[in-house]
């Protein structure tokens, strides 16, 4: 019988290589570059717990970090399709600025209705990204090229927009999207020691943990359905009781605190959507294969340029919908918003697995590498650490994750 050889995402968080004729079981291997981001953040986590006497778990401070950290998450997710087709974005924190202007001037301004407002700015956003699509797609402009330019010319846009004054207030409706929590629908349930909590936002973390088992299970069966080979039975449900318990542990937080924040419920439809792009569908699959080897997708029949001109548009699109998000969570555009944001989204996917040759990553990945980013930054803030030194250590985690993957690609080539 021939055996199939595991993918990348097989070899990920432990999932065992295939086996070779003769052995009576699979061999446990863990993929460094793709299982080490998830041990790095629980290090990390657990290092800030203790230095910040468990502040840094406490429920006021992980809605923060979810609130504080929202629209770089947003950019993270296009940044790491973007980056897994071989490709880079330098304009997105300025895309952010302009799209938020251009927000607050319908709402504030022009009194437009705020959900057209909303909709008529993501369209806005589409519009910026289809701009810088076509001249790396079509034209053939490289992407670090097109997007430097992107950078200045819609830093300008949003100057002529704003001026140098900021717009503002946002309607409640906006506000509340960026800034407020799921209402208390089934009342509170008493949880002992750890006091009450909302009983709606603990139901829907057991439904996320029910989500967790069921696809977990039907991607191990699939996998068997097929001869490819799984982890052993006892490491698989370790896998599941683990980020069950992670999942509940947030959610139950977040309940003890003022219910699940609105822009967490947008980040986990998004988070959801996009691991099923680029798990399930075709057009997720033809996002690796351009990153992977651009010949062999070209020959393959894949029509690389449109991939890489919708891969541009979602990306404007995602970075309106962040633009909306920092503009409504401050309650004002202003001029400056969205400086640096690129420099943390790019991070964000690196850290959390992107190879810098592109074709590989996971959306999941990018949003643990923000929250990394977004950790270090809340915990240093509550040891109160200098901002040079919070530097300092981004600096070196981002350095430490590309040098591993530079590391795995070699050891990997010297094995062949």
């Amino acid at each position: 019988m021939t055996s199939v050889a595991p993918t990348n995402a097989d070899l990920a968080l432990g999932t065992p290589s295939a086996s070779q004729p003769g052995d009576k079981s699979p061999k446990f291997n863990i993929n460094l570059r793709q299982s080490g981001i998830y041990i790095a953040f629980a290090l990390i986590v657990l290092l800030f717990t203790v230095l910040t006497g468990g502040d840094l778990l406490a429920p006021q401070n992980i809605s923060n970090i979810v609130i504080q950290n929202s629209y770089i998450l947003i950019l993270a997710i296009g940044m790491i399709l973007i980056i897994i087709a071989g490709h880079i974005d330098l304009s997105v924190g300025s895309v952010v600025a302009a799209t938020g202007a251009f927000a607050a001037v319908m709402m504030v301004n022009w009194d437009v209705p705020w959900p057209l407002a909303l909709l008529i700015t993501l369209v806005f956003g589409g519009l910026i990204g289809a701009w810088q699509g076509y001249w790396v797609a079509y034209f053939g402009i490289p992407a670090f090229i097109v997007t430097l330019a992107g950078m200045l010319l819609f830093r300008a846009v949003t100057l002529m927009i704003l001026g140098n004054r900021g717009i503002g207030p946002f309607p409640d409706e906006v506000r509340t999207i960026t800034n407020g929590f799921t209402g208390s629908y089934l009342g509170n349930i008493g949880l002992g020691g750890l006091g009450g909590a909302d009983l709606f936002s603990i139901v829907i973390g057991f439904v996320a943990v029910a989500a967790i088992v069921w696809t977990q299970w039907r991607t191990r069966v699939g996998r068997q359905k097929y001869l490819q080979a799984v982890e052993p039975f006892g490491i698989f449900i370790a896998k599941i009781v683990v980020a069950s318990i992670v999942v509940l542990a947030v959610i139950v937080q977040l309940a003890r605190f003022r219910n699940l924040p609105w822009v967490l419920v947008l980040l986990a439809a998004l988070v959801i959507g996009y691991s099923v792009l680029t798990n399930r569908a075709v057009f997720g699959r033809q996002i690796y294969a351009v990153g992977g080897n651009l010949q062999a997708a070209t020959l393959s029949g894949v029509k690389v340029k449109s991939v890489v001109f919708w891969l541009f548009v979602n990306m404007g699109v995602l970075a309106s919908i962040a633009g909306i998000v920092f503009a409504g969570r401050l309650n004002q555009a202003n001029p400056t918003a969205g400086n640096s944001f690129e420099l943390d989204a790019i991070a964000a996917a690196f850290i959390g697995g992107a190879a810098v040759q592109g074709g590989v990553g996971k959306v999941v990945g990018a949003i643990t590498g923000g929250l990394i980013m977004g950790v270090i930054n809340n915990g240093m803030s509550l040891i109160g650490a200098p901002s040079e030194r919070v530097m300092l250590v981004k600096g070196i985690v981002l350095l430490a994750a590309v040098a591993l993957d530079v590391w795995s690609k070699r050891r990997a080539g010297a094995s062949r």
